[in-house]
């Protein structure tokens, strides 16, 4: 009779765990449970921070300037793990003024967008296909090297110029910190959506002057897109926890057409967060970009920041030695 009796409630529990489709059968020495399955295979974090900076003087002999200074940053990523299949989507967003007698000017601005759709074959690598986006969100200006007549020039603005660029290739990812990614196919389009912006500098008198006829950011005159399909992308990227409270982001970035390699791109991205306390913390970012088709010299922007952070994320910690899919970005 117990043997009946333990058939049917078996039965029971059986049929009450396949009507439900978050719940499986597991085994636990004699007795048999549901147990509710874990089916989030996305993570998500999000890190946002804002830098206030003000100064005022009033009858100060040792002279001054009243200025304020803000800036607003925003790194986000959501991440899609399952089995050997990974999608990874990064947004890295910052945007910053300062205003001085009366004069306000843009001291950062950054939109960049990257996700990637990886495959892993081995251990350490990974089949992907890749997409990166790339423009500001307001127009920048020019403020030296003018004609006489001029005060600020635009330069730049939303998507003038815009990169998007996609690449497909091989992933090599030794640690949970560190990847390197090889693509031979990496076609690349640049957008022009502001002719304002052809500024060049005139060889006579150095000044910058807008001429209409002048190519701008690769893009030829008369026209606002450019294609570059045979090309070549390397990227490596970092993120890495170099101590409790502090992390370290980084992103390099080489790009060249097969038939231009006396013009390969440089690109290097790179954060530094310390954390002073839980809504406090100062950051170091630095971009470096080497691009003849916008300088012919080093661009540099470097920015030092302290101010208020919020951060939110559902990230799980991996056994660096034990996880077969640690190293995804």
């Amino acid at each position: 009779m117990k043997n009946i009796m333990y058939i049917l409630i078996s039965c029971l529990c059986l049929n009450q765990v396949s009507a439900q489709d978050s719940t499986r059968i597991t085994t636990n020495f004699k007795d048999t449970i549901a147990v509710k399955i874990d089916t989030s295979y996305w993570q998500r974090s999000f890190s946002g921070g804002i830098n206030f900076n003000q100064a005022s003087f009033s009858n100060w002999s040792g002279g001054g300037v009243n200025s304020i200074a803000i800036g607003g940053v925003i790194a986000a990523r959501s991440l899609y793990e399952k089995g050997k299949t990974s999608w990874d989507n990064t947004a890295d967003l910052q945007l910053g003024y300062v205003t001085q007698l009366g004069s306000t000017r843009k001291a950062a601005d950054q939109i960049i967008i990257i996700s990637v759709l990886g495959h892993q074959i081995a251990p350490k690598w990974d089949l992907f296909i890749s997409g990166t986006f790339n423009t500001f969100f307001a127009a920048g200006y020019r403020y030296d090297k003018l004609p006489a007549d001029q005060t600020s020039l635009k330069v730049s603005s939303f998507f003038a110029p815009a990169q998007l660029t996609f690449a497909a290739g091989l992933a090599y990812k030794p640690t949970n910190w560190f990847a390197l990614r090889l693509s031979p196919i990496a076609p690349r389009l640049t957008f022009l959506a502001d002719q304002s912006v052809r500024i060049p500098q005139d060889a006579t008198t150095g000044n910058y002057i807008p001429d209409p006829t002048q190519k701008a950011y690769g893009v030829d005159p008369g026209k606002s897109s450019r294609t570059e399909w045979l090309a070549f992308q390397l990227q490596a990227v970092l993120n890495k926890n170099l101590s409790e409270n502090v992390s370290l982001n980084a992103r390099y970035q080489l790009f060249t057409e097969y038939a231009q390699f006396d013009n390969i791109n440089h690109r290097l991205d790179l954060i530094l967060t310390a954390k002073v306390s839980r809504y406090v913390n100062t950051t170091f970012g630095l971009i470096a970009l080497y691009n003849k088709d916008f300088s012919s010299s080093l661009q540099i922007q470097q920015t030092l920041a302290l101010g208020l952070s919020y951060n939110l994320s559902s990230f799980r910690k991996k056994k660096e030695k034990t996880d077969p899919t640690s190293g995804r970005f």
